[in-house]
């Protein structure tokens, strides 16, 4: 024991020392601290003591008392079940697209095409597609009744809600897996044919284990996903198949009991935190770089073949065309009066969504055009903080960062709503605390996104940078910053995009003062005006392209000579 404690402390020892000789770290360090604690840590202290308090005194009866019962017990089965499937088939699908796009050598032409259809579904509020999927093979579909002539078939249960969910969340896993893809350097590849290894073994061998990083992450982002979501199995999951985000959003505001919807959604967070620490174990274990610095002759991807690669394109645009599918029904429902009763062309439901719905617009734009930038800020920084700096609490920082995206959207909603609704951190009502919401709720995407790019960069190139005198900031602004632009835009997209169509969370904090677009198009939903939503559905896609092909224009202009050709803000 005195061995051990001796050889313990001195390495604690210099860490503090380095750290307070590198004063930009402790002050960054400090600050992001700082930000963790207000905006994730206490909160939940907060909202934890609602959970365990009963009468001013520490009590598990309440936890107790979910688990004792049968049906919500159930509800945690399928909760698991639905986040493991999602992970697991929005992965798969995510790596396909993305393995097609980067490896196959398409035309430029496809690979946007691609880009463009499976980016519709992350882009849309995700209760969109499940409507679209009423539409298509409800017992009245467009596809089952009227095109196969179907009776009785149904779309509610597990197959429905885990279809929804792979097609709304596996362009998560193209984010990712696009990037770290697109870092491989095919020379390895091809170093691996020259000896004479056939293509499946190279892919075997040599692609597949140089992108565990980004399966796992993608896995863990869909996982978490999935667990958060409670409007799409709102909608689809029926009563055949609850799921506690679900039961805890009912519970909240069917029976006004934020004490057992808190504790409902709290019973979610232990195993987001497993699949999160399971996935930082698995992806240590090996050490992959394949940025290094060394300037060498890029040689033509071969590793595909030419029967795989129309095969691997033909399932890609199959899945792709199925996806434009559910947009244009969609868009055809807002420009008829009532979808499957009166297909009249009518302009109405726009008029609508530009009178009644300007409040909604306008504010969501405001919230989005802040979250933005300061989303990819913090994602890039706290990702590199704990990827390529040593300092105490390196590993409790990371996994402070992942707390919000890892919980259920209710009770990230309830614990600020519990937290600022007094002084001194007075914030609800405020378009404050929605930002903070979406930055730390969704910037992790951006965090996992640099994670797995740094590592991929060799060590050695930063240490290159200090030998020669540079600082720690100024090695991170002019070596390590151009290596992982593609992350930081990575980040910005994504909080942009989940500020203009996330709810699950959100949907506790607005108020009269400031409202969403999503929270518009659910009421619509309820009230039975689809096309309404519809028409609001589609205005939130045009958006969102929008600001994203300006977001990749900037990244084509900054990307530096010599890095990966990840131009595209879809690939990042």
């Amino acid at each position: 024991m005195k061995m051990s404690s001796a050889v313990i402390e001195p390495n604690l020892k210099d860490r503090f020392r380095q750290l307070l000789r590198d004063p930009l770290l402790l002050i960054t360090l400090i600050i992001l601290w700082g930000l963790l604690g207000l905006f994730i840590l206490v909160p939940l202290i907060k909202l934890f003591a609602r959970t365990f308090e009963e009468g001013g005194q520490f009590t598990l009866s309440n936890v107790i008392g979910i688990l004792g019962d049968p049906n919500q017990r159930q509800a945690l089965w399928n909760s698991l079940l639905l986040g493991s499937l999602v992970g697991l088939c929005g992965t798969a699908l995510g790596f396909l697209f993305a393995y097609t796009a980067v490896r196959t050598n398409l035309p430029k032409a496809w690979t946007l095409f691609l880009d463009a259809s499976i980016i519709l579904p992350l882009i849309s509020p995700p209760f969109t597609t499940a409507i679209a999927m009423i539409f298509s093979f409800g017992p009245r579909g467009l596809i089952t009744y009227d095109l196969l002539g179907i009776k009785g078939f149904t779309v509610y249960g597990l197959h429905g809600t885990l279809f929804s969910e792979t097609i709304t969340y596996f362009p998560i896993a193209y984010l990712t897996l696009k990037a770290i893809i697109a870092g491989i350097d095919p020379n390895i590849e091809d170093m691996a044919f020259s000896l004479g290894s056939s293509r499946r073994r190279v892919f075997r061998t040599i692609t597949l284990p140089l992108t565990v990083p980004g399966l796992a992450n993608s896995f863990l982002l869909l996982f978490a996903a999935s667990l958060a979501d409670f409007a799409t199995p709102l909608i689809l999951a029926g009563n055949s198949f609850p799921v506690l985000p679900t039961q805890a959003y009912l519970q909240i505001t069917g029976l006004f009991d934020l004490k057992g919807g808190a504790v409902l959604s709290f019973v979610l967070l232990v195993p987001a935190f497993l699949v999160f620490l399971l996935q930082r174990f698995w992806v240590s274990r090996k050490y992959y770089v394949t940025i290094s610095g060394k300037v060498g002759a890029q040689t033509q991807i071969k590793s595909v073949s030419p029967w795989a690669k129309f095969l691997l394109l033909g399932l890609c645009l199959f899945i792709s065309a199925f996806i434009f599918y559910f947009y244009v029904l969609l868009f055809y429902a807002s420009i008829v009066q009532a979808f499957g009763a009166n297909f009249q062309m009518t302009l109405k439901h726009y008029r609508v969504v530009f009178t009644e719905g300007l409040k909604a617009i306008r504010d969501t734009l405001i919230i989005a055009g802040v979250g933005m930038p300061l989303g990819g800020i913090y994602a890039v920084i706290l990702g590199y903080l704990v990827s390529k700096k040593s300092f105490p609490s390196r590993q409790s920082m990371e996994i402070v960062s992942m707390i919000n995206y890892s919980l259920p959207g209710t009770i990230v909603g309830i614990a600020y709503l519990l937290f600022f609704n007094d002084p001194p951190f007075l914030l609800t009502g405020t378009a404050i605390i929605i930002i903070a919401c979406y930055v730390f709720r969704y910037g992790p995407t951006g965090i996992r996104t640099t994670v797995a790019i740094l590592q991929q960069i060799d060590p050695s190139i930063e240490e290159a940078s200090y030998s020669l005198g540079a600082g720690s900031g100024t090695t991170f602004r002019r070596i390590t910053m151009p290596l992982i632009l593609p992350a930081f835009f990575a980040g910005l997209g994504v909080v942009f995009i989940r500020s203009m169509t996330a709810i699950s969370a959100t949907i506790f904090l607005i108020s009269i003062n400031w409202t969403l677009i999503t929270v518009r198009i659910l009421e619509k939903m309820t009230e039975l005006e689809l096309g309404v939503a519809a028409a609001f559905s589609i205005l939130v896609v045009l958006i969102v392209f929008v600001v994203i092909t300006a977001i990749s224009m900037v990244l084509r202009l900054f990307r530096q000579p010599g890095s990966p050709d990840m131009a595209n803000i879809l690939g990042g």
